[in-house]
Order: C-alpha cells, then sequence, then structure tokens
C-alpha cells in the first residue's frame, strides 16, 4: 500500500504544475484553432514514445472518437518508417522531421513537437525548421524544458516538471487531450478566432 501511495504522490507535482498551466494552454488552444480556422493542418512528431504521441494525437483531430466533433487535417510525422529512415539515410536523423516539413507543411499550419526532455534534436530541428517556414509552432517537453524552454523557435511550450519518462508521457496524454478539447470548443466558435480578437 505504500509503494502505491508513494507512486500517486509522485504525479502530484506534475499534475499541478499542468494545472498551473492552463492559461499558456488555452492560448496556445486559441491560436491552434484560429489556424484551423484559416485552412491550416497540423503536424506533428515526436521519438520512440513521442512518435506515438504523435499519432495519437492526428488521428484524435482526423477521426474524433467523440461524434458530433469536426475531424480536422493532422498528420503524424513519425508514422512511416519508410519516410523516417529514407531522410536519416541520406541526412541525418536529426533532419527526418524538419525534411518533411518543408515538403509538406504551408505557412497556415501548425508543428506541434514532442520530445519527454525538451532537447530531442529531430523534434528541435523540426520546430526551428516550422518558425521559419511561419507555422505556429507548439510543444509538449518535461524535465526543466531542455533545448525548448531556450529555442526561440516554439511559440507555445507546455512542460511537465518531472525527469520520469513515464510521469511526462503521462501529463502529455492528459495534455494533449485537452488541446484536442480546447481546439474544438474555440474552432466552434469563430468569432473569437478573427484578427484581434484575444484571451
Amino acid at each position: 500500500m505504500t509503494s502505491a501511495v508513494r507512486e500517486f504522490d509522485r504525479r502530484v507535482e506534475p499534475g499541478l504544475a499542468l494545472v498551473n498551466s492552463a492559461e499558456e494552454i488555452a492560448r496556445a488552444c486559441h491560436a491552434m484553432a484560429a489556424r484551423f480556422h484559416r485552412g491550416g493542418k497540423l503536424l506533428v512528431f515526436g521519438n520512440g514514445g513521442g512518435a506515438t504521441d504523435a499519432e495519437h494525437i492526428a488521428v484524435e483531430f482526423v477521426h474524433p472518437v467523440i461524434v458530433g466533433k469536426q475531424a480536422l487535417p493532422a498528420l503524424s510525422l513519425a508514422a512511416d518508417p519508410t519516410v523516417v529512415t529514407g531522410i536519416a539515410a541520406r541526412e541525418g536523423f536529426a533532419e527526418v522531421f524538419a525534411h518533411q516539413l518543408r515538403q509538406l507543411a504551408d505557412p497556415a499550419d501548425i508543428a506541434l513537437g514532442v520530445s519527454a526532455d525538451g532537447s530531442c534534436a529531430n523534434v528541435c530541428r523540426g520546430l526551428e525548421e516550422a518558425r521559419s517556414l511561419g507555422l505556429l509552432t507548439v510543444a509538449l517537453a518535461g524535465g526543466d524544458g531542455g533545448r525548448l524552454a531556450v529555442s526561440g523557435a516554439v511559440d507555445h511550450l507546455v512542460v511537465v516538471p518531472s525527469d520520469d519518462p513515464q510521469i511526462v508521457k503521462e501529463m502529455h496524454v492528459t495534455t494533449y487531450h485537452v488541446l484536442w478539447e480546447l481546439v474544438h470548443v474555440f474552432f466552434e466558435h469563430p468569432g473569437v478566432l478573427v484578427a484581434g480578437t484575444g484571451l
């Protein structure tokens, strides 16, 4: 029983930090909804567990599990091993997302990077490339935010203050479900998405 309590206790601080990030998350969702409203799409990427998160996020937007919610265009850049390994073989693994963004992204789009420690080289490069292309950039990180916390390439950063990648992933799952929910709340009220309207 003590072990179980300890495991729950380890999640309290990261969970409260997520609650305290509510305003930043809401701002990210508002900005994302505005991009979707203007015809943009969501391009998501990460490594390992972050790659599975990217696929999960993409399918949530493309095929909503809640009946009546509008499908929104999204694509995981980590989903096709042929593309990822082909780019990695020629340009290096750090470029696997940046290269795809150069080929697939439009300035109206959204780039969402997932990195458990905030320092995955290809996630950082992807977000840097996305910024240079004019995309809205959003990132989910852990620990102290790593390289993403000091990068000028991220418009909206949500950091889970834990060095345990399992806890970070758990909080990221909650975060991107909230992102999905709030994006739809804003998207379904287009009056709040017009230029000059903010939170």
